[in-house]
């Protein structure tokens, strides 16, 4: 097996009656039900460039199977707030690994579940450079000191919230990373 040169991210949301199809249809917002999916752990492998969505989905042929870094949640409850989010951070050198992360989560908008998937993979990142932190400082402290260390790149996150459907029907959100060679 060849190691991923590429990586792009997306995400999607569903609503059916059916806990299954809502998860279909969050993958075809996703651009991703016609894949075998297949999920790996929080590696971001050396020299990877991420590239747009479109891009990728250019690159991909129906039933092919594709690893990817996956976060999901549902809900068949009304109104209940639902999250799914990748986060990423790229070393400065691009031949070292980074890191992905996948966070879900209930009651948190869109804007904070992100930027926790995005404070994992970054921790993840510094503590493997050896980049000393107080990790109890919020993250946008923890962010600076990260960024000031030289050693990081890059950080971002992609995220997918939802309200549960006001009917009771099943809502899935869905976030991912796709690998590809």
């Amino acid at each position: 097996m060849n190691v991923p040169t590429k990586i792009f991210l997306t995400k999607g949301a569903g609503v059916h009656k059916d806990k299954l199809a809502s998860f279909e249809v969050a993958l075809r917002d996703a651009g991703i039900e016609k894949y075998n999916l297949v999920f790996v752990s929080s590696i971001l492998p050396p020299n990877c460039k991420i590239i747009p969505r479109e891009e990728g989905l250019k690159i991909l042929k129906p039933g092919q199977i594709i690893f990817c870094v996956f976060s999901r949640s549902e809900t068949n409850e009304p109104n209940r707030l639902i999250s799914a989010s990748i986060g990423v951070a790229v070393p400065k050198e691009s031949d070292q690994y980074g890191y992905l992360s996948e966070h879900h989560a209930f009651g948190q908008k869109a804007e904070v579940a992100g930027e926790y998937s995005e404070d994992l993979a970054a921790t993840m990142l510094a503590t493997t450079l050896g980049i000393e932190f107080d990790s109890a400082k919020a993250w946008e402290e923890r962010e600076q000191i990260y960024k000031a260390s030289g050693r990081i790149f890059k950080t971002t996150h992609l995220c997918q919230s939802f309200e549960g459907n006001k009917d009771g029907l099943w809502t899935t959100v869905i976030a991912a990373a796709v690998l590809l060679e």
